[in-house]
């Protein structure tokens, strides 16, 4: 009896509540139109457009910046040592994240100066504010793209009618951008790969010479690795070429 009677007294008291929170509740009405002056966008429509820009803006990082370079650079880094786990991915996406920023404080400053501070002044609306901002963004994706990469996707696109790199549509430039800092990402872990290579088969050699076949190279050649990768002093050799690769 008690198992049917307290669904039953829950289902009242939400009714209660419901019915309460929905007369304390404003009423609150939105409205799509012009507002004061008649200048610019409207408020509401500028709230649209400001979420549907936060929405994008995490793509908009990894995509139009530098950072596709690092974080997949960092991956072939974790792989060639063999540590899955240290250090640990938030340590590193946090650690590329401040390299982004870091590398790309030139064209923010530029894309600021150009762009953000007029609009914010009332000197351009937001079409122009948003053509100067793409300015020196365009110009550092067409500074670290290959044409082969470029030219893949205009043949794609069937777009002939570039004479110029401002002829050339953004959502061309981005995928071909990608591309090639992927295809760069990957020649340098190759790189990265060699001597971690090397520490494994002369384990492996010396453990089969030894006749310690059942016991795994990895767990002997880990300590070999991170020995090399201190002696070496490896982060800063890493964060030097991958700051030095966008210059």
């Amino acid at each position: 009896m008690t198992g049917r009677l307290l669904p039953f007294l829950a289902a009242v008291l939400l009714v209660l509540l419901w019915t309460g929170a929905a007369e304390a509740i404003p009423e609150i009405s939105l409205q799509v139109g012009d507002e004061g002056d008649g200048e610019g966008l409207p408020l509401t429509l500028r709230i649209v457009l400001l979420m549907t820009v936060l929405s994008l803006a995490p793509a908009f990082a990894v995509l139009v910046t530098c950072f596709t370079r690092i974080v997949v650079v960092f991956s072939f880094l974790k792989h060639a040592i063999g540590q899955q786990q240290m250090p640990p991915n938030q340590i590193l996406i946090g650690l590329a994240l401040f390299l982004t920023v870091f590398v790309m404080a030139p064209v923010w400053q530029q894309v600021n100066e150009e762009a953000l501070a007029p609009l914010s002044a009332g000197e351009i609306d937001e079409g122009e504010a948003w053509n100067r901002a793409m300015v020196p963004v365009r110009a550092f994706m067409f500074h670290h793209t290959r044409e082969k990469d470029l030219g893949l996707f205009l043949g794609i696109a069937g777009f002939s009618g570039a004479d110029s790199r401002e002829d050339v549509p953004t959502y061309l430039v981005v995928p071909a951008f990608v591309v090639s800092e992927l295809t760069t990402a990957f020649q340098i872990g190759f790189l990265l790969f060699i001597p971690f290579l090397i520490i494994d088969m002369v384990v492996a050699s010396v453990l089969m010479s030894m006749g310690m076949m059942m016991l795994p190279p990895v767990m002997i050649s880990m300590p070999f690795k991170i020995l090399l990768f201190v002696l070496v002093d490896g982060w800063y050799l890493i964060i030097q070429s991958l700051v030095s690769s966008f210059g």
